[in-house]
């Protein structure tokens, strides 16, 4: 039995919230209702600007991870944090959470932690402001081979890829695990993303990864068919397992041929943040546990259902009893 069930490498981001009218945004020069990258100075001054501030771990895999955890997982975090304030923080925050920070914070004059600057208006608007620091200087350095090679899945998050030696990060860690006998995938993250590493992405996917987990927006970037079977079916040539999420139109799997769909029921969410990353969690689970691809499809629905039932981006309900409750595990 190796140490980690699931091992994740992603954006090490706080996310620090707080409430502003809307007069505020104005006065800040704050867009409302979108996600803007700001540079360092900027980011500086928005924190410090907040009032009653709320700080969460976060970032994409990292919030998969925490419900991985809340499933009972033994999960591991690969990620660079800054020894300041913030970066203490986060790595003391996954700890508790049950997922092991493997990566000490960074001591010296490297950028500082990164974080998302949160607003939030009386109309329940997020408007945020994400500073990127020193997650996105993730290296090959980064990846211990010790916890890479321990991992039974890898999963890795696309946001990453745009750097060169981020890329390379990613594949010290893919490679390390399946040499060990696991298995490495990617959460394609970013349509933008791919758009800008195409060539790189599929190589990536062709020839290093056995799972990939996208939405429809992201399946349908990576080959450009304008239609969604093409672009399925194009994607399912390449990699054993293909995972296709469509908000309220459900979940397409494909995997070594057989394709799986799963229906959901369409609500209206109280907040979609992190839906996709619980639906990984629910998913990652059902393949780590040996479910079938139906199960684990329904697994990764339930997880995002509970998600947007809430504002957050991490599970508050205890996912394990919600399964039970569904039938989609045994008592």
């Amino acid at each position: 039995m190796k140490k980690y069930q699931v091992v994740g490498i992603g954006n090490a981001v706080v996310d620090v919230i707080a409430r502003a009218e809307d007069t505020f945004l104005d006065l800040m020069g704050i867009e409302k209702g979108i996600m803007q990258l700001v540079e360092r100075e900027r980011g500086e001054t928005l924190y410090a600007a907040m009032q009653d501030r709320l700080q969460t771990p976060g970032g994409s895999v990292a919030n998969t991870l925490a419900g991985l955890g809340n499933l009972g997982l033994r999960t591991a975090f690969i990620g660079r944090v800054h020894d300041d304030a913030l970066g203490r923080f986060y790595a003391e925050a996954m700890e508790k959470d049950g997922t092991d920070f493997v990566n000490p914070p960074v001591e010296g004059g490297e950028l500082p932690t990164s974080r998302s600057m949160i607003f939030v208006s009386p109309d329940g608007e997020r408007s945020m402001n994400t500073y990127l620091g020193i997650s996105a200087e993730l290296s090959p350095a980064d990846v211990p081979e010790e916890v890479a090679a321990e991992a039974e899945l890898i999963f890795l998050e696309g946001y990453l890829f745009d750097k060169d030696k981020g890329k390379e990060a990613f594949l010290r860690a893919a490679r390390t695990c399946r040499a060990a006998g696991g298995k490495a995938g990617i959460a394609i993250s970013d349509p933008f993303c791919v758009e800008r590493h195409r060539a790189d992405f599929l190589r990536l996917i062709e020839e290093e990864m056995d799972y990939v987990i996208g939405n429809e927006a992201e399946i349908r970037s990576l080959f450009q068919n304008d239609d969604l079977e093409a672009d399925l079916n194009a994607v399912a040539a390449i990699c054993p397992l293909v995972v296709c999420t469509r908000s309220g139109d459900g979940v397409t799997i494909m995997r070594d041929g057989v394709r799986t769909d799963i229906a959901v029921e369409k609500v209206t969410p109280v907040d979609a943040t992190g839906a996709g990353d619980q639906f990984a969690a629910g998913f990652l689970y059902g393949l780590a546990t040996g479910a079938d691809m139906a199960l684990a499809g329904r697994m990764g629905c339930a997880s995002a259902a509970e998600v947007i039932s809430h504002i957050g981006p991490r599970p508050e309900a205890n996912l394990q009893a919600l399964f039970r409750q569904q039938g989609l595990i045994a008592d």
